[in-house]
C-alpha cells in the first residue's frame, strides 16, 4: 500500500469496478495510515460530505472516517470497522460521494454498536442511533462492496436512471444491471 501516493488520492465514482471489491483488513498502524486518514478527511469536507471510505478513493482497505456535523472538530476515524447490536428500523434518503446526484430511500437500523480501532490501532466502541448510525451503515456498506444503489425500490431506480446513465457513459462502461 506504501506505493500509492496520498496526495494523488480522488474520490473515484460509480461504475468504478474497486468500488464493488471487499476490502481487507488494516493490518499497520503507521505514519502512512495517518497521512491516508488525513487526506480521506480533506476530500470528504471539500466535497461537504459526511462520510468517505477508503474503497472511494481507490484503497481497498477496511477503514472509513465520518463527522456527521460536517465540522472537523467531529471527525471520526473507524478501521477495522465491525457492526452489532441493531435495534428498530428507519427509512432515510442517502446520498454517495461516488454517486454524485443520486438519492436513495434506504431502510436500515434505527441504531447500533460500531467496534473498531483508531488510527494508532486502539480498539473501542460506540453506540449510535439517527444519522449517526445511518452512517456507520452507509460506510460499512463500502466495505463489503455494496453501494446505495444496490437498495434502489422501482421508483428510486426511474428517477435516477438518467443520473445513473451519465455515470456510466461518463466513465466509459457499464455496471451490472439495476
Amino acid at each position: 500500500m506504501k506505493q500509492i501516493e496520498i496526495e494523488k488520492l480522488r474520490i473515484i465514482e460509480y461504475p468504478d469496478p474497486r468500488l464493488r471489491r471487499v476490502c481487507k483488513p488494516v493490518e499497520t498502524f503507521d505514519p502512512w495510515l495517518q497521512r491516508l486518514v488525513e487526506r480521506m478527511l480533506k476530500l470528504m469536507h471539500g466535497s461537504d460530505g459526511i462520510g468517505l471510505a477508503a474503497p472511494q478513493v481507490g484503497v481497498l482497505r477496511r477503514l472509513f472516517v465520518c463527522s456527521v456535523t460536517g465540522d472537523p472538530k467531529d471527525d471520526q476515524v473507524f478501521i477495522n470497522p465491525r457492526l452489532t447490536d441493531f435495534i428498530g428500523q428507519a427509512e432515510g434518503e442517502e446520498g454517495c460521494l461516488s454517486l454524485p446526484e443520486i438519492r436513495v430511500t434506504v431502510r436500515r437500523p434505527a441504531a447500533c454498536t460500531i467496534h473498531a480501532c483508531d488510527v494508532t490501532g486502539k480498539p473501542f466502541e460506540l453506540a449510535g442511533e439517527g444519522l449517526f448510525a445511518r452512517c456507520w451503515q452507509h460506510e460499512a456498506d463500502h466495505l463489503d462492496g455494496r453501494m446505495i444503489i444496490d437498495y434502489m425500490s422501482e421508483a428510486d431506480k426511474i428517477a435516477n436512471r438518467r443520473n445513473l446513465r451519465y455515470l456510466e457513459s461518463k466513465h466509459g462502461g457499464r455496471a451490472a444491471a439495476l
